[in-house]
């Protein structure tokens, strides 16, 4: 027989298969040598009060023999002399995951990379860290699996309306990723893995067939009698296709200005533009597991915010236990912090996105710029900041106290971000409405969490690359851009996902639709 049993235990408990088999055998009033095993279904920490708890949920073999947990993978086909193909621009994960739904449907992937393959892409990233030196074409958000190979690997995700979210994890277990994402309520890879797993998406997409081609820079969309039917390249080489599927992810500014040039529709969408703080690992989990030091079965301690500032929105974003804040520019003149969190989450300082949500009615000083003045207000405040850090991606800082007084900091802490950063005045480079936000959201997170608002922790500029300021426009049923057939928009580029899991179903969703009628 086999039981759904839910508990509730210590940490201590959780991470201890025999003393959970007991708790387990007391729970059903049993014998634990009738038990021959369980499968976890779900994993989740409750750390509101003094004492921590775990709540589980666990599929319990009772009685009968314990198989092992079997994945539900699809059969990934030889697609190598398939009559139809179509062009994936962008091999992020949304493109990635439609070249893998593409090849179940006999339909051969041909998916073109503005940047590098993974182990290429590491010599650009070294040369960020290290030199501030920026690759247009390859760094933190170009290259083999798009901003999500270096973007943390978080895989929780709201949008279960838009497919099925446990499809994309048993798929990235398949390809290397631990099963515990599988169970845990807000899984995540981490990015010291994450690499490893895009190459084995590649490698499967080239065994079953498909193509996947390196440095090749879109320039154009071909477009007769309003229907796509191939791309052009820098190069001036063209290719044909049955269909063109665009995954560009959220920094293709040059993809939304080619776009406006040829008078293919797009629009200026909200988007949250901020700050990164980073704090203490050891200050977040006291205050988080209200103790001076963190239990060695309790994971590094993480939080999530939101709070209201005369109609602005201000929330946490992407926020790294155990992380690194990195450089995202993708541009020498930019600045743009992210951060991720290796998959021991072990370093010692944590960090968040605090950001503030854009609207259009706050664009009016760029509204020459038509659909794309949430992009030139983005860019705008990057250049800001990378004139106040002063060169060579050196980003400009403040300590969270002296942000919310407006006091310049005379020294500043300890930062992961590797390039450096310099005090400035925060105010200066960022809006009005966005300081000022974040300046009063700041004061109310420190209420919420005492100890939150202290001059250990560090805000550094700009976070800036939340989300796609630009959305390019669809058919709501058959996901055809409505001006071009054959043409799909597709993931966070396009406006239409916010995150792996999210970009990955928003891939999978398009390749079906533009399978079924090409």
């Amino acid at each position: 027989m086999q039981k759904i049993i839910s508990l509730r235990v210590r940490p201590s408990e959780a991470a201890d298969p025999i003393l959970l088999k007991a708790l387990l055998a007391q729970h059903l009033a049993g014998d634990p040598g009738n038990i021959s095993g369980f499968h976890l279904i779900r994993h989740s920490l409750d750390a509101r009060g003094k004492q921590p708890w775990v709540a589980l949920t666990l599929n319990v073999f009772i009685d009968e023999p314990f198989y092992p947990f079997a994945l539900r993978v699809p059969e990934f086909k030889d697609v190598s002399r398939a009559e139809k193909k179509i062009i994936i621009v962008g091999a992020g994960p949304a493109g990635l995951f439609a070249a893998l739904r593409l090849i179940e449907l006999g339909i051969k992937p041909v998916i073109i990379e503005r940047g590098k393959d993974i182990r290429s892409r590491r010599r650009d990233l070294a040369a960020i860290n290290k030199e501030g030196m920026v690759n247009p074409e390859s760094n933190y958000c170009f290259g083999e699996g798009g901003a999500g190979t270096y973007s943390d690997g978080k895989l929780y995700t709201r949008s279960n309306k838009r497919g099925d979210i446990n499809r994309i994890l048993h798929i990235l277990v398949r390809f290397g990723a631990t099963e515990k994402i599988l169970y845990e309520a807000h899984p995540h890879i981490g990015t010291n893995k994450l690499p490893q797993i895009i190459t084995a998406i590649r490698n499967e997409i080239i065994a079953c067939g498909g193509e996947v081609h390196f440095e090749k820079k879109l320039t154009g969309i071909i477009v007769k009698n309003a229907e796509a039917n191939g791309v052009r390249f820098q190069t001036g080489e063209t290719v044909e296709a049955n269909a063109i599927i665009l995954a560009t992810g959220h920094s293709a500014r040059d993809i939304f200005e080619m776009l406006h040039e040829q008078k293919i529709l797009i629009e200026a969408k909200p988007f949250a533009l901020g700050v990164r703080v980073e704090h203490p690992q050891t200050l977040i989990d006291s205050i988080q597991y209200h103790c001076p030091v963190r239990d060695a079965f309790l994971p590094p301690a993480s939080y999530s915010l939101v709070h209201q500032v005369e109609g602005n929105g201000v929330f946490s974003f992407c926020m790294c236990p155990g992380g690194i804040i990195a450089p995202a520019a993708t541009s020498p003149d930019e600045i743009v912090v992210n951060g991720w969190s290796p998959s021991k989450r072990n370093n010692p300082f944590a960090n968040s996105g605090i950001v503030v949500t854009v609207e259009n009615q706050k664009l009016k000083a760029f509204q020459k710029s038509g659909p794309l003045a949430a992009l030139a207000f983005q860019k705008a405040v990057e250049q800001r900041a990378f004139i106040a850090g002063g060169g060579k991606l050196v980003a400009p800082a403040q300590r969270l106290s002296d942000f919310t007084n407006k006091k310049l900091s005379s020294t500043l802490p300890d930062c992961s971000y590797l390039p450096g950063i310099n005090a400035a005045p925060l105010n200066e480079v960022l809006p009005d409405f966005v300081f000022t936000a974040l300046q009063q959201a700041f004061i109310a997170f420190g209420k919420k969490m005492k100890g939150y608002l202290s001059n250990e922790a560090v805000v550094v500029a700009t976070e800036s690359r939340t989300s796609s300021p630009v959305r390019i426009p669809r058919d709501k049923d058959s996901l055809e851009h409505p001006q071009i057939k054959n043409f799909y928009p597709c993931g966070e580029g396009a406006g239409y996902a916010g995150g792996i899991v999210s970009a990955a179903m928003d891939g999978e969703r398009v390749a079906t639709k533009a399978a079924s009628v090409i």
